[in-house]
């Protein structure tokens, strides 16, 4: 009785783990059109947010694959100016969501408008850590989509897989006082060599550093960039069959220095999170996946040698 007793706990402690979706995903009547990616990003403006970039990405999937199963797809990335200065200030790994992304689309012959969005717990479960930030980012996300997309609705995405793979990849370099603004140019430059033979694009960039200077209190960093990183292939193959796993592109590589410390960390959520929120069982899918988190891993490998 008392092994059936543990057995039944250990099930609903996976059932609790997995059970709920990782992905808010709104829709909304739109066989006007009205609705689109602009709409969404100048709502996010109005509401604090600063937008990184929005990509349109049918004419890319055209061009490349010669058609597109959608009439809208754009990959939107932002960020909260106040809440994420205070979430990276006390957590520099934060910098995975320095954009965080949103998926926008609507399929050929589909009447709905989507949006699909990372929960705050799903953010949580991949940077590894808790911090007060992340439900009031997704606080001013939610409000802010209902007010662009009256009458929407919402539904969470399926319970997540099981991860077949740390959530988030995290490499270090060595550094010091006197070396570590070489260290940085050098870095940076083999990240940027490496990305486009490996068949990826550099989609934004941002200097959040800047951006933590504008405010009264000086930033707790050397340095702190963020890559917007993309493969078309990949994006082309998952949206398929799960077009809502575009809030993870572009991927958000964090390149940082703490004032003080003697490493310059890089880090990117895995593509293990692709598959296990989106729940992704197609083969293609998941092979395009795993091979673009093999790649990447391999340009970070270079950089940090």
């Amino acid at each position: 009785m008392k092994k059936i007793l543990l057995l039944a706990w250990l099930i609903l402690g996976m059932v609790s783990l997995y059970g709920a979706g990782d992905l808010r995903i709104f829709s909304v009547q739109n066989a006007d059109g009205k609705m689109n990616a602009t709409v969404v990003e100048k709502a996010l403006e109005a509401n604090g947010f600063v937008i990184s970039s929005n990509t349109e990405m049918n004419g890319p999937f055209v061009k490349q694959f010669g058609k597109s199963d959608f009439t809208q797809f754009n990959l939107l990335t932002a960020f909260h100016k106040v809440l994420s200065d205070s979430l990276v200030r006390s957590h520099p790994d934060a910098g995975i969501f320095l954009p965080m992304g949103f998926g926008i689309y609507q399929r050929n012959g589909d009447k709905n408008f989507y949006v699909s969005v990372l929960t705050a717990e799903a953010m949580k479960k991949i940077a590894g850590f808790d911090a007060p930030e992340f439900a009031l980012i997704e606080k001013e996300v939610l409000a802010t989509i209902k007010k662009a997309l009256p009458g929407a609705k919402m539904v969470m995405s399926e319970p997540a897989l099981p991860a077949q793979g740390p959530l988030l990849t995290r490499y270090v370099k060595p550094t010091d006082a006197a070396s570590w603004a070489a260290d940085k140019d050098s870095t940076e430059m083999m990240i940027e060599e490496g990305l486009k033979p490996a068949g990826f694009v550099l989609s934004n960039f941002t200097d959040y550093n800047f951006v933590l200077n504008e405010g009264t209190v000086p930033s707790p960093f050397d340095f702190y960039d963020t890559y917007s990183i993309c493969k078309l292939k990949v994006i082309n193959t998952v949206a398929n069959t799960r077009p809502e796993a575009g809030t993870f592109a572009p991927c958000s590589l964090m390149v940082y220095k703490v004032k003080g410390s003697n490493e310059i960390v890089m880090g990117f959520p895995s593509v293990y999170n692709w598959i296990s929120s989106a729940h992704i069982t197609d083969p293609d899918g998941k092979a395009a996946l795993l091979t673009a988190q093999k790649d990447f891993e391999e340009v970070l490998k270079s950089a940090t040698e």
